[in-house]
């Protein structure tokens, strides 16, 4: 039996990834499960399925859980209190009846975060900011090396501010916001249809499409805009990205920091640090089990 394992699920909306981690954050065992969206029972199933086959691989008895999934969570962090649209059945369950374990509940940007300031690409660092570019925009914040929720959990959601006070509406209903802007769900409409996913914008681009440079320059514009106010607002160590959309590499990190040269408020020749993270897929689930060891 041992107590210093933790358990961390990422509960996405495509698959369930689990990891069993030491003290040291090392990962000792990890498991993938698709999640069945669309029937809770199914997919709450798989949760403690993973958990119970994760505990059973590392020999573990006592331990406790993190789970990473969408939605703002409760004040205890207990449970998801708000996820609109989908994951039916994922408001208000706790977790901990029904694992018969202590869990704990982070939105799944946060999660990503802590994996990161825990463990990897932000070490050590204690204000930092992280933003997972995928199908959305996420977001987390770290003050003094504590993650930061805020009034109702909802802080750190960065993909939902305001970048084009005239552009449509997010999901949230603000204009414009960065989301809209760089996020793959509006790929298409920022590509008059040319384009179904920013990996084949990238394509594009890569052969010199002139209207594919036009168009993953001025998301790459529009992000160094939103990440400059962010250091403004915030003024963090480190600004760690994640995502689908980072794999761009040197596509997205170099015409970034151009712009970010541009926009950027660099009172006293301080700058930002901007790094790709470190975990890849697995980091809600690593960032979630690491929530759990701080909060056990």
């Amino acid at each position: 039996m041992e107590d210093s394992i933790t358990i961390g699920i990422d509960l996405g909306g495509t698959r369930i990834k689990g990891v069993a981690i030491d003290e040291q954050g090392s990962v000792l065992n990890q498991l993938l499960k698709p999640t069945n969206d669309g029937d809770d029972t199914v997919w709450k199933k798989a949760v403690a399925e993973t958990v119970n086959e994760l505990s059973k691989q590392v020999n573990a008895e006592k331990f406790s859980v993190g789970i990473s999934a969408p939605g703002l969570p409760n004040e205890n962090n207990t449970a998801i209190a708000f996820m609109p649209g989908r994951m039916q059945g994922l408001e208000n369950f706790c977790w901990s009846d029904f694992l018969k374990h202590k869990t704990y509940v982070l939105n799944d940007a946060a999660a990503a975060m802590m994996a990161e300031a825990k463990f990897g690409a932000a070490k050590n660092k204690k204000n930092v900011v992280m933003l997972t570019l995928g199908t959305g925009v996420g977001g987390a914040i770290l003050i003094d090396g504590k993650p930061y929720q805020g009034a109702f959990a909802k802080a750190g959601h960065i993909g939902h501010m305001v970048i084009d006070d005239e552009g449509d509406c997010d999901v949230t209903g603000m204009p414009g916001s960065l989301e809209e802007c760089i996020g793959n769900c509006t790929i298409e409409k920022r590509s008059k249809g040319k384009f179904s996913s920013t990996h084949d914008l990238l394509i594009a681009y890569r052969n010199d499409d002139v209207f594919a440079k036009e168009v993953w320059l001025r998301s790459v514009k529009q992000l160094a805009i939103g990440l400059a106010s962010v250091t403004n607002i915030l003024s963090p160590d480190v600004i760690v990205l994640g995502g689908g959309i980072t794999e761009a590499g040197d596509d997205l990190f170099k015409p970034l920091d151009e712009y970010m040269a541009k926009y950027e408020w660099r009172a006293g020749g301080n700058k930002v640090e901007i790094v790709k993270a470190g975990f890849g897929e697995m980091a809600g689930a690593v960032g979630a089990a690491c929530f759990a060891m701080i909060k056990n």
